[in-house]
């Protein structure tokens, strides 16, 4: 199982939000090409980058600085927020990133998910299936659907997505430990690679999602504070 880094972007910094609350931030580093070589130097295999303030404006904003963190690194990256169409799925492509992680316009625009597949390969492809109260959320967390989360995964499989990432918003940056319970569902009934986030607070959650099937866990506000020592998370997962 990978255990991937996130790196989170508002405003230039490296940030976490409680529960997707832009009114709960904390601010980590002001440096996230800093960061990001850090993670690597510890021993990540892969690193998930959030652009926050893409997620709720719609549209890429920080490609320069994820540009130069995919130039400055060996280890792949996947980017997420605010891919909300076949152009900004490519120029994130355009600049090395390798997997490109879409959420709204997965329930909104399914075609163009289909055609990002299509043009890039589907393993290029990430859905984020983002959850409250068991229903999809959109709009960077601000909006939800009436899809739910299984919904959403078999829709994706069915039109080719391998792989998606599960967020439990509830979970996300309070530290309570993962949806075991979802994730293992996911894993099972969708048939698609599932990577887990939210509330992983310890190496031993880690070690606890091994038995859902999950292909990888993003882990961040942990890893922040020191909580999760990255090193040993990858070795407890290996």
């Amino acid at each position: 199982m990978e255990v991937i880094p996130a790196i989170d972007l508002k405003d230039g910094r490296c940030v976490r939000l409680f529960q997707g609350d832009f009114n709960q931030e904390t601010v980590f580093s002001d440096d996230p090409l800093a960061m990001a070589l850090s993670w690597q130097e510890q021993g990540a295999h892969r690193l998930h980058v959030v652009d926050l303030d893409g997620a709720i404006q719609g549209k890429p904003t920080h490609l320069d600085i994820i540009s130069a963190i995919v130039r400055a690194l060996d280890i792949p990256i996947q980017v997420g927020g605010g891919i909300r169409d076949i152009a900004a799925a490519d120029a994130w492509l355009e600049v090395g990133v390798d997997r490109v992680v879409i959420g709204t316009a997965a329930v909104r625009d399914p075609d163009m998910v289909v055609e990002v597949c299509k043009t890039h390969g589907r393993q290029r492809v990430v859905i984020s299936v983002d959850a409250k109260d068991g229903l999809v959320a959109l709009q960077g967390w601000k909006e939800s659907s009436n899809v739910t989360v299984l919904e959403l995964a078999n829709q994706m499989a069915d039109i080719g997505v391998v792989r998606l990432l599960y967020t439990d918003i509830a979970r996300d940056g309070a530290l309570t430990g993962p949806d075991f319970e979802g994730n293992t569902l996911l894993a099972e009934e969708s048939g698609l690679a599932v990577l887990a986030s939210g509330g992983v607070a310890s190496v031993q959650h880690i070690k606890e999602l091994l038995p859902t099937g999950v292909e990888g866990v993003i882990v961040g506000r942990a890893l922040y504070t020191g909580a999760v020592d990255l090193a040993e998370a990858v070795g407890a997962a290996s």
